[in-house]
């Protein structure tokens, strides 16, 4: 907890990011990618986080992103 704390008050704010790279084939997938199968780094620290192609930006919450999807396939489903 402790480290968490140092962590959110200096640790990265993570406000660069690389170009997004998308992940082809049969691959092993990281993490981050996994979701979308595209993924951006932070350039300072290094972590990876989902990038989503159709909005253009970083998923930060997955949960949400989801939700996104779900309610598109209703949408176009009707």
């Amino acid at each position: 907890m402790f480290v968490k704390l140092l962590e959110a008050i200096f640790g990265c704010h993570h406000s660069r990011y690389s170009f997004p790279v998308t992940m082809r084939g049969a691959g092993r997938r990281t993490q981050a990618a996994s979701l979308t199968g595209t993924y951006v780094a932070c350039l300072e620290c290094g972590k990876e986080f989902p990038y989503d192609w159709q909005e253009m930006r970083v998923i930060t919450s997955p949960q949400r992103h989801r939700e996104r999807v779900a309610a598109l396939a209703t949408k176009h489903a009707a």
